[in-house]
């Protein structure tokens, strides 16, 4: 039988600060979906994450870009959702690096497994990290439900190590708002700074109560 679907977590590098800066950045959000970039060079197949921006900002092991690269040569669609960003600074000078949830899929299922895609990465918005590694009866849930079947199980963050900082492994209220705003949702969008904007106003209006009211 043809191969249906592939899925993992996998960690990843990045090429320098300039990439891991922009890890941290608005345009990388956790449960954001990267594409996947392969290129042959001297050292063999690199596969690299690609925002929705068309910016590469980071790259996978030389072995798992080879499990890639044969999984893409049989025809799957290779995409990635965002799980965290961490820095760790051993060795010296440090460096940044992340993991995402790597999910490969036959054209044939491209609706299913779009949908489905797309609820992990609402869910690991909120840092709840889906379980994508499946087998055949999963794969038969996730298509014969149109994408919408979702596994109870979850998997933890890795342990961490000395040295290591976990920069980055959910949505803050800030990156929700920018999020609303890239998809023109004019309505939560206005709705949300209203939110703020009143919520300012109430610590104000607190803070005067409390130090200037009380000693009139």
């Amino acid at each position: 039988m043809t191969q249906r679907y592939f899925g993992c977590y996998e960690t990843f590098d990045t090429t320098g600060k300039d990439q891991g800066g922009a890890l941290l950045s608005a345009d990388n959000l956790v449960g954001d979906e990267f594409t996947v970039q392969m290129e042959m060079t001297e050292e063999g197949h690199t596969a690299w994450l690609v925002n929705r921006f068309g910016k590469r900002v980071g790259f996978f092991s030389p072995s798992f870009s080879r499990k890639l690269g044969i999984l893409q040569a049989e025809g799957l669609t290779i995409k990635a959702v965002l799980s965290f960003v961490a820095f760790s600074t051993e060795p010296e000078p440090g460096h940044y690096w992340g993991e995402a949830a790597v999910i490969a899929y036959a054209p044939a299922y491209a609706t299913e497994f779009e949908r489905f895609i797309a609820q992990v990465g609402a869910r690991m918005a909120d840092s709840v990290r889906t379980n994508v590694a499946f087998d055949n009866t999963a794969v038969d849930r996730i298509i014969d439900s149109g994408g919408e079947w979702m596994p109870s199980q979850t998997v933890p963050l890795p342990k961490k190590s000395k040295g290591m900082m976990v920069m980055k492994d959910k949505r803050s209220f800030t990156d929700k708002l920018v999020e609303q705003g890239r998809a023109r949702n004019k309505g939560c969008y206005v709705a949300s700074w209203l939110f703020i904007i009143a919520l300012a106003v109430l610590i104000v209006w607190g803070i005067y109560s409390l130090f200037f009211a009380s000693g009139a």
